[in-house]
């Protein structure tokens, strides 16, 4: 048998490296392409997940993202069990849970507003003003129509009709109503004593009240029912105003009544965000400062830093970092799309950190 010749074994050395490389690289595009991410959680984040993932998929065809609306407590839940690998969610996790999975992290991804909506014939191109022990009166069934004192004092020389109010809340684990029952909480010592605050409450036994799911499911009920109020979250304002709802001005924390613009949910940031811890649970409910607007929070991803494999560990760190990137997710053409403010510098580089641990 003819031996090769040296330079011919280096030939055949450097074909054979260059295929190993070229299987090696083909190899590692076909486990990408298996990469499939499920979202699930907030219908406050959902739209601007929608907005995201077509726009991260272009660049990033290896990798599935589905997104679906279930509810803040859904997303949680789904993140902790591991059906999901990334809970959306407008509320934080409760002490509780944290003791209880100890792995999870909360990631902040942007910063959300919410709404307080009515339809009341003739007054819903009015901003009426409400507050919060006002709004906590409404739902706990002590205000039950829309000319009592109570409201009329906040808005002189407005024709209130003398009509039962319709409450609308949420009937799944929400974050919306996690931060609507803070602001209740926090502005209205009587509601913390009693309802207090969650993604559920009991709440009270209200003649007529309606419930309904998901934040499209809110402005549904509010639009088909004159003389409701309901809250709903900032990236639903299109709805809200294709369906011809009021909107309120909020009275916060300093005493005046302010409606949810950049301005006045950056008036809050500003307020709140140096008091962020480094695994960024808090709350930015009923913010200090005359322009702060007090029914803001961050919108979390909610994610085990345990992973059941480094593909999927990598795959969530890309795409999160992604998110976090002021000139790609954390931008303002995606943030002002639905309402949103876009975190300021110090808070994605504590997101970034919680990122870097998923593993």
């Amino acid at each position: 048998m003819r031996m090769k010749s040296a330079p011919a074994r280096r030939r055949a050395s450097l074909v054979l490296s260059a295929t190993l490389a070229i299987c090696s690289t083909l190899g590692a595009h076909a486990a990408m392409a298996q990469q499939r991410l499920l979202e699930t959680g907030s219908s406050l984040l959902y739209p601007l997940f929608n907005l995201w993932v077509p726009v991260y998929a272009k660049s990033h065809p290896g990798v599935q993202i589905t997104t679906q609306s279930t509810g803040s407590g859904t997303g949680i839940s789904q993140a902790i069990s591991g059906i999901a690998q990334i809970g959306a969610s407008d509320a934080y996790m409760s002490p509780f849970l944290v003791r209880q999975h100890p792995s999870m992290l909360n990631i902040p991804l942007a910063i959300s507003s919410q709404m307080i909506n009515y339809n009341l014939p003739g007054l819903n191109r009015t901003h009426l003003k409400l507050s919060g022990p006002v709004l906590a009166a409404m739902y706990s069934g002590r205000v039950r129509f829309w000319n009592d004192p109570m409201i009329a004092r906040l808005n002189p020389g407005v024709r209130l009709p003398h009509q039962p109010i319709v409450l609308v809340h949420r009937t799944d684990g929400s974050g919306d109503t996690f931060i609507f029952t803070q602001y209740l909480s926090f502005s209205t010592p009587a509601w913390n004593n009693s309802v207090s605050y969650g993604t559920t409450v009991s709440w009270p036994a209200v003649q007529g009240g309606i419930g309904a799911e998901g934040n499209p499911g809110m402005v549904n009920a509010c639009k088909g029912t004159p003389y409701s109020i309901a809250y709903i979250g900032i990236s639903y304002k299109q709805a809200t105003e294709k369906a011809g709802l009021g909107e309120a001005a909020i009275e916060n924390r300093a005493g005046r009544f302010v409606l949810p613009t950049p301005r006045t949910v950056q008036a809050a940031v500003e307020a709140m965000a140096a008091h962020t811890p480094r695994d960024e649970r808090i709350s930015l409910i009923f913010a200090p400062g005359a322009n702060s607007y007090p029914i803001i929070n961050y919108e979390y991803a909610i994610v085990n830093a345990v992973q059941p494999n480094p593909a999927t560990a990598a795959a969530l760190r890309a795409f999160f970092n992604w998110a976090l990137s002021p000139t790609e997710g954390n931008s303002q053409h995606f943030m002002q799309q639905v309402g949103f403010v876009a975190l300021p510098a110090p808070i994605v580089a504590l997101s970034k950190a919680q990122v870097a641990k998923i593993h």
